[in-house]
């Protein structure tokens, strides 16, 4: 790996008075702008003036150092920003593949400063990683495949229907077996066909999997191989060329678009509307700082992890400094060859950002919505607007607390509000829905949710397997499992925290310390070096990030945030595997380890036909850094061990993963006892038998906060319900 330091990240004195000078400067966590984004490939292109041609991979902000951006992120939270505060340099990483006049190619890595025009370093990247795909490269692989020879043969092997329309989804290669070489850049794809009864384009064609894999060579864009697949069961797994001649013959159409679902749709169900008659209660200032009930933080996006929160904070205090999801890895576990290779990385692959959807107001979200743009580029550097990637929304989840008394029988009880932030991505057969949730109580919740059509692959007639379930005739949808990791940076009071695991465990029975054996202890361990560890449910196992530094005035604890750990299975591929080595992280549910700028990938900057992982957090671990009272991350790797149910066919329901991160400590009291307990006038009785009473509602002319002042010897307004009093 070859690389160049071709100047200073330190600004220019002209650099700086052009800053000073500028009325309104993109704030430094800000997505890089479309100019901007073309400042930059023009820098690039510049710079390798003798190449052919240039193609983009990447272009996106280089977020400022760690401490560059704390001053200036503590001046606008003290009100001393102005603009000519000096501001962190705006810097782009681009990454790209070089064309050169032999026809060689090099995947290439590029730090630049837009203001100044300059290429802070360039580096050759290693031939043993390859680039993440690209929308034209998936486009251009059914093309290339439809009129490759070798795979027209493959398929006239198949005796299919004169009128069959082929569908190919391009894959990710996998793991390349021999880390020493440098391999070939290659893409496989899953073939399906159409239904041939209707042809509809919308068709699920995933009910009608042929047992075939092209594989392509993305450097001479030739198909150089065609894998046949072994579509036998429990008794000839392992055997190939068992299949029926006529390989879609005992296939049947499985539909999920309304008009062709079987039977039709539902008709019972009516409205159910979410209306905020006096608007929301968040704002939104530079398109990306958000205020919401005490907490404040910007939203960010870039094409690998979608939607990132910077510079948390609540009521005034510092929370989080960054947070993100950081990978997912989806192995799957048919044994059987090309099978060992299917596994993706849809974050280092491809880039969730890239997959994300355009959301559809009243369908993907609902309510009052506030949709965030995102601008991305093409291939030829060109930045391209991606509208409403990310949508932001109130919504009510049931009972936040409540108590009563039961002497007076006076209830008092709140709702509990939650602001929640959502993108979605589609990657070919999957759906993946990416939430992050704030609440009135000072919690954070990280939410996935997975649906889409689960991946399938053809079996014989009558048959059955043990490594996926038969979910239509015909059609195997394997076993595999979905390995998530998120990314904390913490900022508990400051960015000098520890992680404490703590563990619950009963006390001996003994006369003297238990004598009545009802006693439990509380054991504390410190994590001093960085490290990956396991979640134990079974001690009620949980990870505090505290600042030693600050203590609770009540308590004398250091306030901190707890995470519990989701308890999920690991990777179940053999430590030996290439799989299982591409994915180090999935080894641990929790690690720790020091804060580095720059280091968000889990499994390594490549993933794509990686052997190993490389500079993921398994790598960071292993520095055995000091991570007690010092500058740490927090990465929480889960998931979904997803063995199909015919119920996940044509369109699996969701499948929901959460992890909490609440207040241990943090506050001297329940942050939400402020919350007004107003009552929902909107809320009607049903009548058995009949329609809803008063069907629409009045809209109250001011919110009903006033029960907070009333005795029992206060003049009640009528607006008052009186149970409040």
């Amino acid at each position: 790996m070859r690389s160049e330091n071709l100047g200073s990240v330190t600004q220019t004195v002209s650099e700086k008075l052009n800053i000073r000078l500028s009325t309104q400067p993109p704030h430094p966590l800000a997505q890089l702008a479309t100019e901007e984004i073309h400042s930059a490939r023009d820098i690039v292109r510049h710079a390798r003036s003798t190449a052919l041609s240039v193609v983009f991979r990447t272009i996106t902000l280089e977020e400022p150092a760690k401490a560059t951006l704390i001053p200036f992120l503590a001046a606008e939270h003290s009100g001393r920003l102005t603009p000519r505060t000096e501001r962190p340099p705006r810097l782009a990483r681009v990454l790209y593949d070089v064309i050169l006049p032999d026809k060689s190619l090099d995947f290439c890595d590029s730090l630049v400063n837009i203001a100044t025009g300059q290429e802070i370093s360039y580096e050759v990247v290693d031939k043993k990683f390859h680039s993440p795909m690209n929308a034209d490269e998936i486009a251009l692989f059914p093309k290339v495949a439809m009129a490759s020879p070798i795979f027209k043969a493959a398929l006239a092997e198949l005796s299919l229907p004169e009128n069959i329309n082929i569908v190919i989804d391009p894959w990710m290669y996998g793991g390349w077996e021999n880390p020493e070489e440098n391999s070939p850049y290659y893409m496989q794809g899953l073939v399906y066909a159409r239904d041939p009864k209707t042809n509809n384009p919308d068709s699920n064609h995933y009910a009608f999997p042929l047992p075939l894999i092209p594989v392509m060579d993305m450097k001479t864009s030739q198909i150089v191989r065609v894998d046949r697949l072994a579509t036998g069961g429990r008794n000839d797994g392992h055997d190939y060329q068992t299949g029926p001649k006529e390989a879609l013959a005992h296939c049947k159409a499985s539909e999920y678009i309304p008009e062709l679902v079987e039977g039709g749709l539902r008709q019972d169900l009516k409205p159910l509307n979410i209306i905020q008659p006096y608007g929301p209660s968040f704002t939104v200032t530079d398109n990306s700082l958000v205020e919401w009930q005490k907490w404040r933080f910007r939203v960010g996006f870039n094409p690998r992890e979608g939607a990132t929160i910077h510079d948390l904070c609540y009521d005034g205090r510092n929370v989080l400094y960054r947070l993100s999801f950081s990978e997912m890895s989806v192995p799957y576990g048919d044994p059987r060859a090309p099978f060992h290779r299917k596994q993706a990385f849809d974050f280092g692959d491809g880039g969730a950002g890239r997959a994300a959807n355009n959301l559809e107001l009243g369908c993907d979200c609902l309510g009052l919505i506030k949709y965030f743009d995102a601008v991305m580029n093409d291939t030829t550097g060109t930045g391209v607007v991606s509208k409403n990637v990310i949508c932001m929304h109130e919504e009510d989840d049931g009972i936040l607390w409540k108590h009563t008394n039961y002497r007076t029988s006076r209830a008092v009880v709140t709702r509990n509000r939650k602001l929640i932030i959502q993108f979605i991505i589609t990657l070919a057969n999957y759906e993946y829905i990416f939430a992050y949730h704030f609440d009135q109580a000072g919690g954070i919740m990280i939410e996935t949710r997975a649906t889409g059509v689960v991946s399938t692959v053809p079996i014989d007639p009558g048959k059955t397997s043990p490594w996926g379930n038969v979910v239509s005739p015909g059609v195997l949808a394997q076993n595999h499992q979905h390995l998530f990791c998120v990314r904390i940076d913490p900022a508990i009071d400051g960015h000098k925290n520890t992680v404490i695991q703590e563990e619950s465990h009963p006390l001996p029975y003994t006369p003297e310390l238990n004598p009545y054996g009802n006693g439990y202890e509380v054991r504390q361990t410190i994590l001093e070096k960085s490290c990956g560890v396991n979640a134990a449910p079974q001690n009620g196992r949980i990870f505090k990030i505290v600042n030693p530094n600050v203590r609770n005035p009540i308590s004398g604890r250091p306030v901190g945030y707890k995470l519990v750990p989701s308890p999920t299975q690991l990777t179940l591929a053999h430590p030996d595997s290439v799989m299982a080595k591409r994915m180090g992280y999935a080894n641990h549910h929790i690690w720790v380890t020091k804060h580095m700028d720059g280091k968000f990938w889990a499994a390594g900057q490549f993933t794509n036909q990686s052997s190993v992982e490389c500079g993921g957090v398994k790598d960071m671990a292993e520095r055995e850094d000091d991570i007690d009272n010092e500058d740490i991350v927090v990465w929480h790797t889960f998931g979904l061990t997803h063995n199909p149910r015919i119920e996940d066919f044509p369109v699996m329901p969701v499948e929901i993963h959460r992890i909490d991160l609440k207040p241990a400590d943090f506050f001297s009291r329940n942050p939400a006892i402020d919350v007004p307990s107003s009552k929902n006038l909107a809320s009607k009785l049903h009548n058995v038998g009949g329609f809803v009473n008063g069907f629409i509602a009045e809209i109250p002319q001011k919110p009903d906060v006033e029960h907070r002042t009333l005795s029992t010897n206060d003049e009640v307004p009528k607006s008052v319900r009186k149970c409040c009093v």
